[in-house]
């Protein structure tokens, strides 16, 4: 018994020694290719002797090694491989790629077996028809290209792409697919996309649901997406319908519907599958509005001077996310006019279970008033620096004021220099300091134009024009670069010729105070249909000074000279009119104020222009003509929602003769009627008028009044409406009484009209056309006139 338990027990032993021996010789841990163990017993990285790539047949093995890092001759080290393989697949190349190793000339070689992405050699489309783009077109539209790997992603999205294409033509329900061959010989595809178009998908109803607070008719008119009629062709289009859901429930929120929700369900008619009903189903929730309003954190600033600034989100109006930004970038404005530019508010709402209103809490962090650093200035390639700081209301050591910031950018865009001014700031080492940097883009401020136009005062004529705003005359050869403006024109046309040289530097010998002159020779050929009884030929020139007085003040005089030269008369006029025959030198010094604070010279929004101009001619200036006269003009701009504008316009003119001139000239008097005073009269045909050959004689006195609105269509289109009043009395004395002198009536006191126009934005200039009603009689008129288009295209804005 004792010897059968010795023999297992032997056995057992025997077994265990061979085990520890065996493990000796082969440790686990210690790998067999990758290490060697040194006389010392330490193991010891491997050098790479070879690399060998397998499978590549359009990538040659030296481009995809020269990608790696892992190099013959250096160590192996598992980390590199690893990045190496990651590089690899990003190249787009390969589907596959394993890296595996042996031991070669007592080192490891490295094995790449890689599976190349196949190419695509073609790309076919069948089942198109309604689409009329041509395959080559078609294939640019696609992410997958010829000549280039496939990529199955790429094919998914670019049947999204054609499935778009179809949506916008009204075959939402086309069925898309592609199929790809392999040529395992040459691991070249082809791929074919295959559609059935199915019928037109047009949307037959536009259903609301849950709406109460307010009308279907008011929620459909927020939607794109439009039913099928006669002027809509209803084409389905899945992501304008996502947009107009976005749009709809902004649309809620805004008047105070916080919780809405809005879905929508597309379903085809029983009968009609082509047909579709959208079905918006809204969940309108609870109306908020605005309890109380709480200002934390202020010091500086009252809380009654910012509650003022709240317009929005105040208690008792609708609450909402948008009107409650608004208001946080008044209070944001109110501190960065008074320089706290870095000053934070931090909005926070809730719910008062007591009234149901939302309850808003402003929590306010001032920081510290920063001043102005430096001024710096980017992006000017041709104008000085000088012109833009010039025109700069903020310096440094300032603070920063939003003000004057807005004052600035508003000078600087209405240089006309540049297209876009914008401003930036930079930290500086003093933390109460930042400089600010004014960023320009410039435009194009010289221009050679050639062109023509047609208007109702001067019909058909012809230009050629060069023009630079932004030049200097020291700059040679490139003559920009310093404000100046200089203009050159010619002018000829079926009635009216002129020649125009006009130069004007803004700041003379580097002080704020222009000079400029104007050298022309001006004809005009008699015409009584736009309301020149008369040939008529002025050659002069002028002299001008101007000055800022303030911000928005300025003074101006000037002088001016002219030989003026009335022919050509109607033969068949009075002596009212034959008495202006001849030539006459007229010498006028002109002084004149103008106060501008429109936003902006080009496209005006809001502001006031008032201008006041008085001539003194004759007496002790010489000349063979003594009178005086006034021309004012006052406009108001009120900017109204969606970029509209309205304008109330006036403009009054008084003349009076002395000394010797016991009328005032034809060609110094008022006129009224036409395109640019009274629309829907014929040109010049308001105010007196020789009772013969019933052309117009002019006025000493005018009073004309417009209120014109404009509504932005497009950017380069606006439609107006006006109404037009006013009238020219021949004496000074008349505009303020029904009666002349001798107890007569005058031309008839007021004359009025309204119409609609259009304003087109052109590369060659604006375009204007107005239809005009008149209200009243044409003086010398025994009806009244039915309405009248005035048209007119200039060569610039």
């Amino acid at each position: 018994m004792r010897r059968l338990i010795l023999i297992p027990l032997t056995a057992f032993l025997f077994f265990v020694t061979a085990s520890f021996v065996f493990a000796e010789e082969n440790p686990q841990n210690q790998p067999q290719q990758n290490t060697v163990v040194s006389s010392e017993g330490a193991p010891s990285v491997k050098n790479i002797t070879a690399i060998e790539v397998k499978g590549n047949k359009s990538i040659s093995t030296n481009v995809i090694v020269s990608k790696m890092k892992t190099r013959i001759g250096s160590a192996y080290q598992e980390n590199i491989i690893s990045d190496d393989l990651k590089r690899l697949y990003l190249l787009g190349f390969f589907s596959d790629i394993k890296i595996d190793t042996e031991v070669y000339k007592d080192g490891l070689k490295i094995i790449l077996n890689v599976v190349e992405r196949p190419i695509i050699e073609k790309i076919t489309f069948t089942g198109i028809s309604r689409i009329t783009m041509k395959d080559e077109k078609l294939k640019q539209q696609l992410e997958s290209k010829e000549t280039q790997y496939l990529d199955y992603p790429s094919l998914t999205n670019d049947v999204r792409t054609l499935k778009k294409l179809y949506e916008k033509i009204g075959y939402s329900q086309a069925e898309i697919t592609y199929k790809v061959e392999l040529s395992a010989e040459t691991n070249k595809v082809k791929v074919n996309f295959n559609v059935v178009e199915g019928q037109k998908v047009r949307i037959k109803d536009i259903i609301v649901q849950g709406n109460s607070s307010f009308s279907s008719g008011r929620i459909l008119k927020l939607l794109k997406i439009k039913r099928a009629w006669f002027f809509n062709a209803g084409v389905l289009k899945e992501d304008v319908l996502k947009e107009d859901m976005e749009r709809v429930k902004s649309f809620y929120q805004r008047e105070g519907f916080t919780d809405v929700a809005v879905e929508y369900e597309v379903n085809p008619d029983a009968k009609k599958a082509y047909l579709l009903y959208i079905t918006i189903k809204v969940a309108e929730g609870k109306k908020y509005l605005v309890g109380s309003v709480v200002i934390q954190g202020n010091k500086d600033i009252t809380e009654k001077a910012i509650l003022s600034r709240l317009s929005e989100c105040v208690p008792g109006k609708v609450f909402s996310a948008d009107a409650m930004k608004k208001d946080i970038i008044s209070i944001q404005g109110l501190y960065f006019d008074r320089g706290y530019i870095s000053a934070q508010i931090q909005e926070s709402t809730i719910v008062n279970l007591d009234t149901g209103r939302v309850d808003i809490t402003y929590a306010i962090t001032e920081s510290q008033v920063v001043y102005v650093g430096k001024v710096k200035v980017r992006g000017n390639i041709k104008t000085k620096d000088v012109v833009i700081r010039r025109e700069m209301r903020i310096h440094p050591g300032d603070k920063f004021d939003g003000e004057k910031l807005r004052r600035s950018k508003e000078r600087l865009t209405n240089l006309g220099f540049f297209e876009e001014v914008s401003y930036d700031t930079e930290d500086t080492q003093a933390p109460d300091k930042k400089n600010l940097v004014v960023d320009v883009k410039e435009s194009k401020t010289g221009a050679f134009s050639f062109g023509g136009g047609y208007s109702t005062v001067d019909q058909f004529i012809g230009f050629v024009e060069i023009e630079q705003k932004n030049f200097d005359w020291r700059n040679w050869p490139y003559f920009t670069g310093a404000g100046q403006n200089l203009k050159l024109r010619a002018s000829i046309g079926n009635l009216s010729n002129g020649f125009d040289l006009s130069f004007t530097e803004p700041w003379l010998f580097d002080y704020p105070i222009s000079f400029g002159f104007d050298l022309y020779r001006r004809t005009h050929k008699r015409d009584t249909d736009v309301g020149y009884g008369y040939d008529e030929k002025v050659t002069g020139g002028d002299l001008r000074l101007g000055k800022e007085i303030s911000e928005y003040l300025r003074g101006d005089i000037m002088y001016r000279l002219d030989e003026i030269d009335i022919s050509n008369i109607s033969s068949d006029a009075t002596t009212d009119l034959t008495s202006e025959k001849g030539k006459n030198l007229v010498s006028v010094i002109s002084p004149s104020l103008t106060y501008d604070s429109r936003d902006n010279v080009f496209d005006t929004r809001k502001g006031n222009l008032f201008t006041g101009v008085f001539d003194f001619a004759g007496g002790p200036l010489g000349g063979d003509k003594d009178y005086w006269k006034f021309f004012g003009r006052a406009s108001h701009y009120f900017p109204m929602p969606r970029g509209a504008v309205l304008e109330v316009r006036g403009r009054i003119g008084l003349a009076q003769p002395y000394s010797s001139t016991e009328k005032i000239p034809i060609y110094e008097r008022f006129f009224a009627g036409g395109a640019y005073t009274i629309r829907g009269y014929e040109e010049r045909k308001i105010g007196p008028i020789d009772p013969v050959s019933k052309d117009p004689l002019g006025g000493a006195s005018m009073a004309v009044g417009n209120i014109e609105y404009t509504y932005p269509l497009f950017s380069f289109l606006k439609v107006a409406a006006f109404y037009d009043v006013g009238n020219v009395w021949e004496k000074l004395g008349d505009i303020f009484s029904s009666k002349d002198a001798n107890g007569v009536a005058n031309s008839g006191g007021f004359k009025s009209s309204f119409g609609l126009g259009l304003r087109i934005k052109t590369p060659i200039g604006p375009i204007m056309l107005d239809y005009g009603i008149p209200m009243d009689k044409e003086p010398g008129e025994s009806d009244k006139k039915s309405g009248q288009f005035h048209f007119s295209a200039s060569h610039g804005f």
